[in-house]
């Protein structure tokens, strides 16, 4: 005996009511896509059996799902709503139920025979259950077992059993409930419309999710084009640790009100702001933004190029920890910097210790599942950053290291200063 009846038991995937453990790694819009391809998997599976009766009990907006009846779920818990699913598929004839998290699932387990049994059961490796097939509906052997923990399976074994059940077990299957799910599945069956997607996302994560998920606390490095970690773009930890002895020596140079572009969790506006000197951060992380404002100081999510408060009066600007590489252009970096400066204000900037680095190739930032598409990013020693500065009408006032950290500050000067700089220059 096979069942006559499958029945698919699914959660719409809408983005942020789906696959939440995914977004540890994922974004909501991506956790929600792996589920729909999950599904699709799923129900291909399904299909290809040839079984005359197919049933998609479905929770959310229901859409056109070929080859299935769409009936929507009932009941107040999962327990509940399994015992229901099973009552408005019921035919008369034996029937099987499955998630929609095992995407390699496939025909022939769906097809397993237990004509001399009274239920079949397919345990999953974290200790739920992805099938259960039963002759005929039976609420007594659903309703009350738990539910989402790592003993579910066992229960709902021991359930069947308590009941006079005999059971027949089919193989043990992963669910997809986290990334490393995912990419386990996506590696042992990489033929699935799942698996492909994950791949193409496993290589083209946006960096600013990366970088949201090492303020989290993943581990998250930062690679040059060949690879190799760039040590002062993976600090994370001094990041989120208080302003420290040398950030402190370049805060003193500092002319209220600031503007920190690219202060990450806000280390450096905290201090500033502790030492009563008005300071803006700016960012495009939301995680950044968060977590300076939860430090008590002000922050504002958008891109440097986009119009800022206060443009043309800030008495100064800075640029800590490498962030004259944003967006790989120093010198229009600069230039944006010059204006975003008042007359004469200062425009401090940390540089590579390496006098001689001017390298603009993109990085790439590498989580333990993930890597960021190239982000364009520069690294930048002290005489590139003095040329492109002069070419921004910037003025270089003072050159100075303190403990293996380079520093330069600049005024913004008039045009008829620049000029003759340019002039001097080219004699």
């Amino acid at each position: 005996m096979t069942a006559d009846t499958l029945i698919v038991i699914a959660k719409e995937p809408v983005a942020g009511r789906v696959k939440t453990r995914l977004q540890t790694e994922f974004t909501p819009a991506e956790a929600a896509a792996l589920a729909r391809a999950s599904l699709a998997d799923t129900l291909a599976a399904v299909r290809a059996t040839g079984v005359r009766r197919k049933v998609l009990a479905l929770e959310g907006n229901s859409e056109a799902w070929p080859g299935f009846t769409v009936v929507p779920q009932r009941g107040d818990g999962l327990d509940e709503r399994l015992a229901a699913a099973f009552e408005d598929a019921y035919a008369g004839t034996p029937m099987l139920l499955i998630g929609m998290d095992t995407p390699q699932v496939t025909p022939a387990l769906l097809r397993a025979d237990w004509s001399q049994y009274d239920a079949v059961l397919g345990l999953t490796e974290d200790g739920g259950y992805w099938c259960l097939g039963l002759q005929q509906p039976d609420r007594r052997a659903l309703v009350g077992v738990p539910m989402s923990t790592d003993h579910t399976g066992a229960d709902q074994l021991a359930r069947l059993r308590s009941l006079g059940y005999s059971v027949f077990l089919v193989p043990t299957l992963r669910d997809m409930d986290t990334p490393a799910d995912a990419a386990a599945i996506a590696t042992t069956y990489p033929n699935l419309r799942t698996s492909r997607l994950h791949r193409r996302l496993h290589h083209s994560a946006h960096p600013s999710l990366l970088f949201d998920k090492a303020l989290e606390g993943a581990r998250v490095v930062a690679t040059g084009a060949d690879g190799r970690t760039v040590t002062s773009l993976s600090e994370v930890d001094r990041w989120q640790a208080p302003a420290d002895a040398v950030d402190r020596l370049a805060l003193s140079r500092c002319e209220g009100p600031v503007l920190d572009i690219g202060c990450g969790p806000g280390r450096i506006v905290t201090a500033l702001a502790e030492q009563g000197i008005p300071a803006l951060g700016v960012d495009i992380s939301a995680q950044a933004v968060m977590l300076t404002n939860e430090r008590g100081a002000p922050a504002l999510r958008r891109p440097v190029q986009e119009p800022l408060p206060g443009e043309g009066r800030w008495g100064s600007v800075l640029l800590m920890d490498g962030n004259i590489g944003i967006g790989g252009a120093p010198e229009a970096l600069l230039r944006r910097c010059a204006e975003l400066v008042r007359p004469e204000g200062l425009v401090l900037v940390e540089v590579d210790p390496d006098d001689d680095l001017d390298d603009s190739a993109p990085i790439v930032l590498r989580s333990a599942s993930r890597r960021s598409h190239p982000l364009p990013w520069a690294r930048v020693g002290s005489r590139a950053v003095l040329r492109y500065a002069l070419a921004a009408d910037l003025l270089a006032t003072e050159d100075w290291r303190a403990e293996g950290r380079a520093f330069l500050t600049f005024r913004r000067c008039s045009t008829s200063t620049t000029s003759a700089l340019l002039t001097a220059a080219h004699q």
